[in-house]
C-alpha cells in the first residue's frame, strides 16, 4: 500500500515538474510568435514582395527541412532531393494545365500522382544506389538530379522546355477570385494559398519532428554515428534508410507543389536544375545539420539575402552616383552573398543552431562539474 502511494506521488511530482518545464521552455513560445507572425503579416504588412519572401521562407524550410532528415540525421548526401521538389512542382502545373475546367479535387489528384511517383523512384534510387557508399552514392544521384534537369528542357511537348508552363488555380485558390476585404486587406486567391501554404508547412514539419523523435528517427541518428555498430545491435540498417529517403523524398514533393501553386508557373530551370540542389544544401550548412530547426534560419537567411540585398546595394550606390567602382560593386550582390556565407560558417561552424545548442550544451557541463565539485 505503501508502495503503491509513494509510486502515485512520484508520478504527480513527475507530471508537476512536466507542465513547469513546458510553462517555462522558451522554444514554445518561440514557436507561436513565429507562426503569429506568419498569421498575421498579410494584414499588417499588406505588401506582394514581403507576402512572397515569406511564402517561399515556408516551402523552403520544409524542403531544407525533409533534406536535414537525410544529411543530418541519417548521414545520407543525396544530391537527387531537389529532382522530388520538381515532381511535385509538374505534377500539379501539368493536371492543372491539361484541365478543361480546374477543379479543387484536380489538386488532391496531384498530390497523389506526386506522391506515388516520388515514393516509387526514391525506393529505386534506394535498392540500387544504397548498395553503394557514400561519395559514390552522392555521385549516382548527381548524375539522376542532372538527368531529370536534361529531360526536363529536352521534353518541351510534356514541360514546356525552356518556356514552362503557366497554368490558373482553381475555385478560391484563383488569384482573380476575391472574397471581399477583412481590415482593409483584399481576401482573393493568393491570400487563401497563402494560407495554404503556412497550414501546409506547419502540419509537414510536425510531423518531420514526430518522426526523428520516434524510434525510427533514433535508429536513424545511430546509422549516422556508427553504422557497424548499429547492425552489430540487430538493426537491419537497410531497411532504416529506405523509410528516410521514401519519408524525405515525399514531403521534399509535397513542397514543390507548394511552390508551384503559389508561383502558378513552373519551368526545368526553376525546379530541376543544381542550382536549387546547392540552395537547399546552403540552407542546411547555414542553419545547422541535424537541428531540423535551422532550415527555417537557413531558408530565411539566404532567400531574404537575395531579395532584399541587391536593391539595399544599389540604394547604397545611389548615394555615390558618379563613383563607378561604387555602382560596379553594387551590380555583384553575390559576392557580398559568398562574404556574408563564409562569416556564417566562421562564427557558426555547426551552423546556427546547431553552435548554439553546443554553446548551451558545454554550459550544462560546465554547471554541472561545478555541482559536482560543491557536493564533494
Amino acid at each position: 500500500m505503501g508502495i503503491s502511494m509513494a509510486k502515485q506521488s512520484a508520478k504527480e511530482e513527475q507530471n508537476k515538474l512536466n507542465k513547469k518545464a513546458m510553462a517555462i521552455n522558451p522554444v514554445v513560445y518561440l514557436q507561436a510568435g513565429v507562426i503569429l507572425l506568419l498569421w498575421v503579416i498579410p494584414f499588417v504588412f499588406p505588401s506582394f514582395k514581403l507576402m512572397d519572401v515569406m511564402a517561399k521562407i515556408m516551402i523552403f524550410t520544409l524542403v531544407v527541412a525533409s533534406f536535414d532528415l537525410l544529411l543530418g540525421y541519417t548521414g545520407i548526401l543525396s544530391f537527387a532531393h531537389g529532382m522530388f521538389f520538381g515532381i511535385g512542382a509538374y505534377s500539379v502545373a501539368l493536371i492543372l494545365y491539361h484541365s478543361i475546367t480546374p477543379m479543387w479535387y484536380h489538386i488532391l489528384f496531384a498530390v497523389m500522382i506526386s506522391l506515388v511517383i516520388s515514393i516509387g523512384l526514391s525506393l529505386m534510387i534506394a535498392f540500387f544506389s544504397l548498395r553503394v557508399k557514400a561519395i559514390f552514392f552522392a555521385m549516382l544521384t548527381l548524375a539522376l538530379a542532372e538527368f531529370a534537369h536534361i529531360l526536363g528542357v529536352q521534353w518541351t511537348s510534356l514541360t514546356g522546355g525552356e518556356d514552362g508552363i503557366s497554368f490558373v488555380l482553381p475555385s478560391i485558390f484563383n488569384f482573380n477570385q476575391s472574397l471581399g476585404t477583412l481590415f482593409n486587406t483584399p481576401i482573393n486567391g493568393r491570400l487563401i494559398v497563402y494560407y495554404l501554404i503556412l497550414v501546409s508547412v506547419i502540419l509537414l514539419f510536425a510531423g518531420l519532428l514526430r518522426f526523428i523523435r520516434s524510434p525510427l528517427g533514433r535508429v536513424l541518428k545511430a546509422i549516422r554515428e556508427n553504422e557497424p555498430r548499429t547492425i552489430a545491435l540487430g538493426y537491419e540498417t537497410f531497411g532504416y534508410q529506405i523509410y528516410a529517403i521514401v519519408f524525405s523524398a515525399s514531403v521534399a514533393s509535397l513542397g514543390g507543389i507548394l511552390f508551384s501553386m503559389w508561383l502558378c508557373y513552373v519551368n526545368p530551370d526553376s525546379v530541376f536544375h543544381t542550382a536549387i540542389m546547392v540552395n537547399i544544401l546552403l540552407m542546411v550548412l547555414i542553419g545547422g545539420m541535424g537541428t531540423l530547426y535551422g532550415s527555417m534560419i537557413g531558408a530565411a537567411f539566404l532567400i531574404i539575402t537575395e531579395n532584399w540585398l541587391p536593391g539595399l546595394l544599389k540604394s547604397i550606390a545611389a548615394l555615390t552616383p558618379e563613383n563607378i567602382f561604387v555602382r560596379n560593386m553594387a551590380d555583384r550582390w553575390q559576392l557580398y552573398f559568398g562574404i556574408l556565407f563564409v562569416l556564417v560558417v566562421i562564427f557558426f561552424p555547426k551552423g546556427v543552431i546547431g553552435t548554439i545548442r553546443s554553446i548551451m550544451n558545454l554550459k550544462q557541463q560546465i554547471k554541472f562539474r561545478s555541482q559536482l565539485k560543491d557536493i564533494s
